[in-house]
């Protein structure tokens, strides 16, 4: 462990040394800080136009916790017409939770307007691999979508929002939505962790970037270790590497330049569209991984938020 922390924020874990004993503790006490009040003076203040809620979805052996965003003027299922859903899926991996996105989800669910429900999904550790982080993902829209009704939500216009982690897992659950028949308006990547084969380590901003403040190399091991056990095809849960990403719902991608995983986000965006995906790719100049959910520190997070509303907004009335 090093010795010191920054600020409030607890100490950092000599993270290619690890134990699981340490790393439960740091994402306990990393998770209480970011659903914090203090929090907000990094993460940013909810916008007053929306409600936030907790709620449980239960699903087969397991219950998820999800974060529901809804319009003030549409406050509960009953209160008007159905809404959009934006599935929104937080980053972290083996840290993070759905306030840290407040944020961005409650401006979404003001100003669409739209329910935006965000999955508090299954943290990576030793016992849980990104496989089940990509099923709390996708049960969870399923099951949104299966009772539109008691959620508020038109089912007819969903879309998927994922950040860093959750990026993938959304990305994941759009090539299994179009295998399963079932209609996305769109999906938003904001800088996706879309490859956790091997070869997610060879691009070149992973070493341009390799230690930044929001990401380092460190944690990516860490990460890579955690979501793809051995006897694990880790291509079958990176996105990059799909067979087929042909006939999926129009995708944003958007990059912040100073990223280790900065080329996922390019590499996928280009595979998309050379697979006739409609995909535009949004490149922040001078931001950071994470920026979205720094918005107090990071200005480029204004204009992304800005350009994420401005393409679901046209996804969901096209």
């Amino acid at each position: 462990m090093s010795e010191t922390s920054t600020g409030l924020r607890p100490v950092t874990p000599d993270w290619d040394n690890v134990t699981a004993a340490e790393l439960a503790a740091y994402v306990e006490a990393e998770n209480r800080l970011r659903a914090s009040v203090e929090a907000q003076a990094i993460t940013g203040r909810p916008d007053p136009g929306a409600t936030i809620d907790w709620r449980t979805v239960a699903l087969p052996g397991r219950d998820v916790p999800v974060r529901v965003h809804r319009p003030r003027a549409v406050a509960g299922p009953g209160g008007g017409d159905a809404l959009p859903l934006v599935l929104h899926v937080h980053g972290g991996g083996f840290v993070g939770t759905a306030p840290q996105s407040d944020w961005v989800n409650s401006h979404l669910a003001a100003h669409l307007p739209a329910v935006v429900i965000s999955v508090d999904h299954r943290l990576l550790d030793w016992r849980t691999p990104l496989a089940a982080a990509a099923d709390d993902g996708w049960d969870v829209l399923r099951h949104v979508l299966d009772n539109a009704a008691q959620w508020g939500v038109d089912p007819a216009r969903a879309v998927l929002f994922g950040e860093s982690c959750g990026g993938l897992i959304c990305a994941l659950a759009a090539i299994r939505a179009r295998d399963a028949g079932l209609p996305l308006k769109a999906q938003v990547l904001v800088n996706p962790a879309v490859e956790v084969a091997g070869t997610m380590f060879d691009h070149p901003s992973m070493t341009q970037y390799a230690d930044t403040p929001t990401l380092s190399v460190p944690v990516l091991r860490l990460f890579h270790r955690l979501a793809v056990p051995e006897g694990t095809d880790a291509r079958a849960l990176s996105p990059l590497h799909a067979d087929d990403l042909g006939g999926l719902a129009p995708a944003l991608v958007a990059v912040p330049t100073h990223d280790p995983i900065a080329d996922h986000g390019r590499r996928y965006a280009e595979a998309l569209r050379a697979a006739g995906t409609p995909a535009r790719l949004a490149e922040y100049p001078g931001a950071g991984h994470a920026f979205l959910s720094m918005p107090v520190l990071a200005p480029q997070a204004e204009d992304a938020r800005a350009d994420i509303r401005r393409f679901l907004h046209d996804a969901l009335t096209a």
